[in-house]
């Protein structure tokens, strides 16, 4: 049995609330405003028939980028917000942590905020009163509550509005990303929570842009993108599908970057080039062009952190050269060199270049944590001196489940006696 039902959902926005202000209905009508105000250009369509049926007992995720739909689609869920067209029937109590802070007074004590909380939910005064205490112990804020909320750090709004929402009982619990803002002790009683509702065979909707959250908890997805359902189904299906497009939109990005950075063989002495503080040397030999490709020398510059890659670069002399050296530095964006090597240092002694030439460095594996990376490339002699080096001459991104910090992720695999018993909650595909 569905406990959440939409059909056909749509929410249009004025896209200029405060452009024209209707005095009456009758100057409205007779200036011709009201037929203005809901001209396609100036409206916004935030969802666009959208429908989905959610059962009882099944934890629901919802994924999009920024200003896909997604808050707006939890709100209407919510009771929240009506929607334009379109109806959405739910059955149960509905307790909602949608934006930091909403239904708080911040001139009122926590303890105050609790009980107008609960009763806005549902609850008696009794009953929040039978619950007052777990729900402080919760949020641990036991010295905090008689405080006015306006004096409280988001993490602390987080953890009220959470201890609030879990304990008035709903049969549909919804939460948006208000819990990134959580800190590392309260985000495990969370997630312990939300495995407690799902036990309990509650209704669960739940936003982030942390996919692995998504895989883990959710039991199918709903994909929104400009508004539209663009799939629904399995978690790891729609979140595969959903990281898919977010990498190929990143690829047209960082290849508009490449492109935009490559100069023309004959361009060599350019006096644009010249003063440029990204590039610097005599120009005896010249970079011309580089790109960073995958094993089937497509152009690529978004990666899994154990993908391989190639890094190809197209250089040119007027003269025959017999010194030279070519290399490659990754830095991350804190600055530090991650790796770096030349063709000296791999031990390929010069012995001549001249015309056009390409140079190809292998990767079997990049072996980098997530994050964004600058590329720079060089030719220079044996003694150092450049003929042309490129700083930051190309950007990529490298993607990872797995949250690891440092520099680089070496190959690596774990082993424990059985005296220590684990239990492994990343599967060897997302490693």
């Amino acid at each position: 049995m569905a406990a959440v039902t939409a059909d056909r959902v749509n929410k249009i926005y004025r896209k200029f609330a405060s452009r024209r202000k209707f005095q009456t209905l009758k100057s409205a009508f007779l200036s011709g405003d009201i037929l203005r105000a809901f001209r396609p250009d100036e409206t916004f369509r935030a969802l666009h028939d959208v429908s989905f049926d959610v059962g009882e007992g099944e934890t629901f995720g919802i994924i999009g980028q920024n200003g896909s739909g997604k808050s707006t689609l939890l709100k209407i869920v919510a009771g929240i917000s009506r929607p334009t067209t379109g109806t959405i029937l739910h059955k149960g109590r509905i307790s909602a942590l949608i934006e930091l802070g909403a239904g708080f007074h911040p001139e009122i004590t926590g303890r105050e905020n609790v009980y107008i909380n609960g009763i806005m939910l549902g609850l008696t005064k009794k009953e929040i009163q039978r619950r007052f205490d777990e729900i402080v112990k919760f949020a641990e804020l036991e010295d905090f509550i008689d405080s006015p909320v306006k004096t409280y750090s988001s993490g602390m709004y987080m953890r009220l509005g959470f201890a609030v929402a879990i304990n008035v009982d709903p049969e549909i619990l919804i939460i948006d990303e208000v819990l990134a803002v959580g800190d590392a002790s309260f985000i495990p009683k969370c997630l312990d929570k939300i495995h407690e509702f799902r036990r309990r065979k509650k209704t669960i909707f739940l936003v982030t842009h942390g996919m692995d959250v998504i895989e883990l908890l959710c039991d199918r997805a709903l994909w929104l993108k400009k508004g539209g359902v663009q799939r629904i189904g399995a978690s790891k299906m729609v979140c595969d599908a959903y990281m898919a497009d977010v990498t190929q939109r990143e690829e047209v990005a960082m290849e508009a970057l490449a492109a935009a950075g490559e100069t023309a063989p004959e361009s060599a002495a350019g006096e644009e080039d010249s003063r440029s503080p990204n590039r610097w040397g005599s120009r005896e030999i010249e970079i011309y062009e580089v790109k960073m490709l995958d094993p089937q020398r497509k152009e690529k510059y978004v990666f899994q952190t154990d993908d391989p890659a190639i890094i190809r670069i197209k250089a040119w002399t007027r003269n025959k050269v017999t010194d030279f050296v070519f290399g490659i530095g990754i830095f991350n964006t804190n600055g530090v060199c991650c790796y770096g090597t030349n063709s000296h240092i791999e031990k390929y002694d010069p012995v001549a270049f001249e015309g056009e030439g390409t140079i190809e460095l292998r990767l079997d594996s990049l072996n980098l944590i997530e994050g964004t990376y600058f590329l720079d490339v060089a030719t220079h002699r044996r003694d150092g001196q450049p003929y042309d080096y490129h700083r930051s001459k190309l950007t990529f991104r490298v993607h990872s489940k797995i949250k690891d910090v440092g520099v680089f992720r070496p190959v690596h695999a774990w082993d424990f006696s059985p005296e220590i018993r684990v239990k492994a909650v990343v599967s060897e595909a997302a490693r």
